[in-house]
């Protein structure tokens, strides 16, 4: 029994590898270092199986998809994990940028999902890793929050799909990780409401997937957002939005 954990040498990733590892016989640590790969398993033990691959490269992650088709293992866990998000206008994007960003937060989930299922056993999990983002547009992390809604929507259907498998997208707002902007931006501290650890949102997100729910959010700031998302008009919330974002941008 193995667990894929994409995004595996990152903050929420990590967590995710060393909370698991008691469950499987296998961790298949999936990320773009090599070097990283291998300090987490000099960290982890034996348990930890490097898998080096660009999963913003397509061909790379069919061949991901390729050799779990041909292994046949069964996998108790999907991590969909690995993401990229930046704060910006969508004209400060460059086009390989824009095509990078989908690739690895959507695309690269999706095939991984459809290449793990088959050999996905009764009481299995695909968790996800979305984003609060992912409730309502967000102007200047537009691209980020249309490629997490999308990964909201896909898990929730495929959770109805797979009645055996317990498909989960996980939806924190800000976690405290390397992927934060920083903790200024022209020279104006950036405050960061109902932020959580990574210790947090992994906690939750298994918590909430072995209760069979298929959204977790793991603090009560964002589950009282996500529950404005679902009452106000977007347009409202956008406003609020960039109230809150303005001095930054």
């Amino acid at each position: 029994m193995i667990a894929i954990i994409t995004g595996a040498t990152g903050d929420i990733g990590e967590e995710f590898v060393k909370t698991l590892l008691s469950e499987v016989d296998t961790v298949w640590a999936v990320g773009r270092s090599e070097n990283k790969l291998n300090v987490l398993k000099e960290k982890y033990g034996e348990k930890i199986l490097p898998v080096v691959c660009d999963l913003t490269d397509k061909d790379a992650v069919l061949n991901l998809c390729q050799r779990i088709e041909s292994e046949k293992l069964q996998i108790k866990y999907l991590v969909n994990n690995a993401g990229v998000a930046k704060m910006a206008a969508v004209s400060k994007f460059t086009y390989d940028e824009i095509n990078d960003m989908f690739d690895l937060n959507a695309r690269a989930a999706t095939l991984l999902c459809r290449a793990a299922i088959p050999f996905m056993p009764k009481g299995s999990y695909i968790l996800n890793i979305a984003s609060a983002s992912a409730f309502q547009p967000n102007p200047y992390i537009a691209l980020y929050s249309a490629s997490k809604a999308y990964l909201l929507s896909f898990t929730r259907s495929l959770n109805v799909e797979n009645e055996d498998i317990t498909c989960v997208a996980v939806c924190p707002g800000w976690v405290d990780t390397k992927m934060l902007p920083g903790k200024d931006q022209n020279g104006k501290e950036i405050k960061y409401p109902g932020m959580c650890t990574a210790e947090q949102v992994v906690s939750a997100a298994l918590k909430d997937a072995r209760k069979g729910k298929d959204v977790s959010v793991c603090s009560f700031y964002y589950r009282y957002m996500r529950f404005l998302s679902k009452v106000l008009p977007h347009r409202t919330c956008m406003k609020y939005w960039m109230r809150a974002i303005r001095q930054y941008v």
